[in-house]
């Protein structure tokens, strides 16, 4: 894939067909270190230890929704092509992690990508799920709840298009100022519909 974003969405699909009603998602990045982690932990219906230890042989699924499963294969192939590691842990009933490890800059690492867009995805989902973000730089942090969220939205639905908006735009606005050196991402103004009335909005069905 021609970023590390695809492979996160996949595996945050996973999370969400997994039955998770919640999900953590980390980004880390450490120049000092030479090393790029992403990490993903969810509270869906886990798998067996034997599930877990086949989880990265291609064509192997537990999805019925397609017939081969090329997901987390790959996105173990594209971490230990860059000398990196890939592990799977999960316990049925008690959710699946899922982390990858990258040398930050070998020369076969695919670029970070569209991870705003991977994780409004899941906002989307048809069933409702929470998830947690965190990106750090180098010591600098940026921070996404996507619970905070909704509770100011009270009734109003994230689907609404004007805070879908607004989340896609405070998500690459923070991305954007790690990748940019600039001043640390601080408290946005909560999305449009904050103050307004419920009736101008999409109610939320959850």
């Amino acid at each position: 894939m021609k970023e590390l974003a695809l492979h996160i969405l996949d595996a945050l699909q996973n999370s969400v067909e997994a039955g998770a009603t919640w999900i953590r998602l980390t980004v880390e990045e450490h120049g000092a270190t030479n090393l790029l982690r992403i990490h993903i932990e969810d509270n869906g219906r886990g798998m067996s230890a034997e599930a877990a230890a086949r989880a990265t042989h291609p064509f192997v699924t537990t999805r019925r929704t397609r017939h081969v499963g090329l997901g987390l294969p790959l996105f173990a192939e594209a971490a230990r092509q860059t000398d990196g590691t890939f592990v799977v842990e999960s316990s049925r009933g008690q959710g699946t992690r899922v982390t990858a490890t990258f040398r930050h800059n070998h020369i076969d690492r695919a670029p970070l990508g569209d991870v705003p867009n991977a994780i409004v995805a899941v906002l989307l989902a048809p069933r409702r799920v929470g998830i947690f973000y965190e990106h750090v730089r180098d010591g600098r942090v940026f921070r996404f709840d996507s619970e905070e969220i909704r509770a100011e939205l009270g009734d109003v639905c994230v689907s609404e298009p004007r805070v879908t908006a607004w989340v896609l735009e405070h998500l690459s606005e923070g991305e954007m100022e790690l990748e940019l050196d600039g001043p640390a991402p601080g408290a946005a103004a909560f999305p449009p519909a904050t103050g307004r009335r419920n009736e101008e909005y999409e109610r939320c069905p959850d």
